[in-house]
């Protein structure tokens, strides 16, 4: 009984941050009606920003403190990616008010390796350090219950908790703001939301402006996790299996799905990968995912799109 706390315990744990990368997905297409391919790039250009600021700061105002260097470059790194925001609503989705879907899921496309290629260009591509100061010494936990008890690691738990936290906030901005209330109308209808007032430029900056704070934070997590390097990027692909089982228009979904997502692809390597040869947790997301969109394809708290001619 023991591992198999253990096991689920660290997929809770896992799944709650994979459902911070998916709630950046969930934002954008509850504001503009589309998939956005840039989370991952975002996720890495945040945290890339935070990197080297942390670095590049105490060098330039002369001084030697962590804590200040690493507060100071969470807020540059914030300033730079509501300058990015603006910049994508600015100079592409302003330009692209009315147009078809697929036409904004290719101009996220050409966002997404734009990021990649100018944060590749303006911070450089070596692998770095992101020390927030995170505990990473393991706990054990219910010692008197189950022999040797119940490895938890520390970070992880830290980890999770900031992620519940911050997905919890912005499932009430989304309920109970007024900003909140218009997202959701500029993502039903562009043209009837602008009829009523609601000014499509400034939502879309706002929205773009909180997802890039939430991959600013789900960059610096999972940076001081893995280390922030170019593969980065490739974690929030784990967040579209998320969103397709949560829903794409869902922040709760988004959380259960992330848990799903966790606890399912850890308990599957530890207790099927053994008859595989392993690597079970690679891919499982993906399938689970493609069973969802054969079945609900809207996801467990997805909006069903019904079609009247």
């Amino acid at each position: 009984m023991g591992p198999f706390l253990e096991t689920l315990i660290g997929g809770l744990m896992t799944g709650m941050l994979y459902s911070l990368v998916a709630l950046g997905l969930v934002l954008i297409y509850k504001a503009s009606g589309v998939f956005n391919f840039a989370q991952g790039a975002m996720v890495l250009f945040a945290a890339l920003a935070m990197a080297r600021f942390a670095v590049w700061l105490p060098a330039w105002l002369h001084f030697d403190n962590q804590i200040l260097a690493n507060a100071l470059a969470f807020a540059v790194a914030m300033v730079v990616m509501i300058v990015v925001a603006w910049a994508i609503e600015r100079l592409c989705l302003s330009k692209l008010v009315n147009q078809e879907s697929v036409t904004l899921l290719m101009a996220t496309l050409g966002i997404a390796y734009f990021l990649d290629g100018f944060g590749q260009a303006l911070f450089g591509n070596d692998i770095y350090k992101i020390d927030v100061g995170l505990p990473k010494d393991p706990m054990f936990l219910f010692e008197g219950v189950f022999p040797g008890g119940i490895l938890l690691n520390k970070e992880d738990l830290y980890a999770a908790l900031i992620a519940a936290a911050l997905v919890a906030g912005l499932t009430l901005f989304f309920q109970k703001t007024a900003t909140g209330r218009a997202l959701r109308a500029v993502a039903d209808d562009h043209q009837a939301a602008q009829s009523i007032g609601i000014p499509l430029g400034k939502i879309w900056v706002i929205v773009w402006s909180v997802a890039g704070f939430v991959a600013l934070v789900a960059g610096v997590i999972w940076g001081s996790k893995l280390g922030v390097q170019f593969s980065l990027s490739q974690v929030a692909l784990k967040a579209l299996p998320v969103v397709i089982l949560g829903g794409f228009t869902s922040v709760p979904g988004a959380v259960i799905g992330g848990l799903i997502i966790g606890v399912g692809e850890k308990l599957s390597e530890v207790y099927i990968g053994p008859y595989f040869g392993g690597g079970i947790e690679i891919w499982f997301a993906y399938v689970l995912a493609l069973g969802f969109l054969l079945v609900r394809p809207q996801g467990l708290f997805g909006e069903k799109i019904i079609d009247r001619v």
